[in-house]
């Protein structure tokens, strides 16, 4: 008697979910460690229905499909993919619980510690331009590839650590830090289309955000330059700017971020050794 269930488990391939289910049934792999902060990359059926704790996930043409975790994120999460023939697979999926780093940052101009009333409208304007760009739902499925590194360098701060600027605890950073000289280029780590490319955001600078479909972003702060337009596509392993040090920043370096739509994730989860 066919299964109607199934397990999917991160690292479980194709020729073992066909052990329990035929090739008509059969969902692919969970891609991605199931932990807080996490991009998790999947493939199923064309024409499956997904839902992740109730709410409906758009997989791609060819069935590719991604979600994350938020950073502090606790509670087990349900994952149901119906298939075209209506059978359903279903799995809970407990993340891991991280302990983060504590960073102390010292030095920085104090405007950027407690920014002044007169920036707050500056500010509220970058934030709205920001999240129109991760909010982005394209057709393309370039998530599904493997990142490449878009720079290389010392890592100097990592997703979740606890920022104290100047002794002033803050919100936890949310990107991958890594040290390179001012100038250096700046590759795409998937294909993508520019969302974003802003030469002075009060708080990131030269930013460019990147669009790699079904709301999966990466972004790219503190840049000391911007050679691509919105709308412009890259393919992997394009530049398509330079490493700086504008904005909120101590020295020239890359923050790093990655997300699911308005979903904070580590981008060193994905990346290559």
């Amino acid at each position: 008697m066919l299964n109607r269930r199934s397990t999917l488990q991160a690292g479980l391939g194709l020729a073992a979910l066909c052990g329990g289910l035929s090739p008509a049934y059969a969902a692919d792999i969970l891609r991605g460690k199931i932990t807080q902060g996490a991009l998790i990359r999947g493939k199923t059926l064309p024409g499956a229905k997904i839902r992740l704790d109730g709410k409906e996930i758009r997989p791609s043409a060819t069935g590719n499909f991604a979600f994350g975790f938020a950073y502090d994120r606790k509670e087990v999460a349900v994952l149901r993919i119906e298939l075209p023939d209506g059978d359903p697979i279903e799995q809970t999926l407990k993340p891991t619980i991280r302990e983060y780093k504590v960073q102390k940052i010292n030095g920085l101009p104090e405007k950027f510690v407690e920014p002044p009333a007169s920036v707050l409208e500056r500010i509220n304007r970058d934030n709205a331009l920001i999240g129109a760009a991760r909010a982005r739902d394209t057709d393309e499925d370039w998530f599904a590839e493997d990142f490449a590194w878009p720079v290389k360098g010392p890592l100097t701060g990592v997703f979740g650590s606890q920022r104290i600027l100047n002794g002033v605890p803050k919100r936890p950073h949310f990107g991958l830090d890594i040290a390179a000289p001012e100038g250096k280029p700046l590759s795409a780590p998937l294909g993508a289309i520019v969302s974003m490319a802003e030469p002075d955001l009060y708080f990131t600078g030269g930013t460019v955000i990147l669009d790699h479909g079904h709301g999966i972003s990466s972004s790219y702060l503190h840049m000391s330059r911007i050679d691509v337009k919105v709308g412009d596509r890259l393919k992997k392993g394009d530049m398509f700017g330079a490493v700086g040090k504008t904005g909120r920043a101590t020295g020239p370096h890359l923050c790093w971020r990655l997300n699911w739509f308005q979903e904070r994730l580590d981008p060193e989860l994905v990346l290559p050794a």
